[in-house]
């Protein structure tokens, strides 16, 4: 099993280019993994972990709800955003500037072929993050991502996440908002969840920006213990 991640940090990068870039590496292990059964090729199947910063954009999930996005495309020009439907889990989501994304691209093969306990080590890995800053963060029963205050009024999310997966290869990922324009958040119901608030790290430290390479650095280090992967670091960009 191959447990090297080729770690590319995008910076900022329009979303249709990354979720592009995303499909043809997801393709490039699907496509090893039919060679693989087909011809018994015995190929090394790679994997990859993305970083992202997005412009302004939102995306809608194939089983997503359009009436959860509140203005019109025009209402979203003059914000300067976009609109996407993809083929991820999950609701509507906003990305933008002050988010850490992440994007996984794994064969499960390689790690474990249990979609849910992939779900919940991406959500380990951010809540051991806030840990680091000092915050309780957790998981609220039936709704994916991290939270603060669960089970209270003042409720609040503060990672999306929202997963495809097929043939045990996984595409899509996390949005952490960490210095994020929350303002964005009014313009839709976040992931079709009414009355639930949105937050963001340099909100709940009292700061007016948290350093955004420090905490990838921190999601890293959790990442590679959950799933007892190493990481290689390619060259920045596509």
């Amino acid at each position: 099993m191959n447990k090297k991640v080729a770690l590319q940090d995008l910076g900022f990068k329009d979303y249709k280019e990354t979720w592009d870039y995303q499909e043809s590496l997801f393709k490039d292990i699907v496509d090893a993994k039919i060679r693989n059964r087909r011809e018994e090729a015995g190929l090394e199947t790679p994997n990859h972990f993305l970083f992202v910063e997005h412009p302004h954009v939102y995306t809608l999930g194939k089983s997503g709800d359009i009436n959860n996005l509140l203005v019109d495309e025009k209402a979203l020009e003059a914000k300067g955003a976009t609109f996407y439907k993809i083929n991820r889990g999950g609701d509507i989501t906003y990305h933008g500037p002050g988010q850490v994304v992440g994007y996984p691209i794994l064969d499960l093969d390689n790690f474990f072929t249990d979609i849910h306990k992939y779900l919940r080590l991406l959500e380990e890995m951010v809540i051991l993050t806030l840990r680091e800053y000092g915050l309780k963060a957790e998981r609220s029963e039936g709704e994916t991502g991290v939270w603060l205050d669960v089970g209270t009024p003042f409720a609040r999310k503060i990672c999306a996440m929202g997963v495809r997966a097929s043939r045990w290869v996984t595409m899509h990922g996390f949005a952490l908002n960490v210095n994020a324009d929350l303002g964005y958040f009014d313009l839709m119901i976040p992931c079709g969840i009414k009355d639930k608030a949105v937050t963001s790290l340099n909100v709940e430290l009292g700061q007016k920006e948290v350093d955004m390479e420090e905490v990838k650095q921190k999601l890293l280090k959790h990442f590679t213990t959950l799933f007892e992967a190493e990481l290689i670091q390619e060259k920045e960009g596509v």
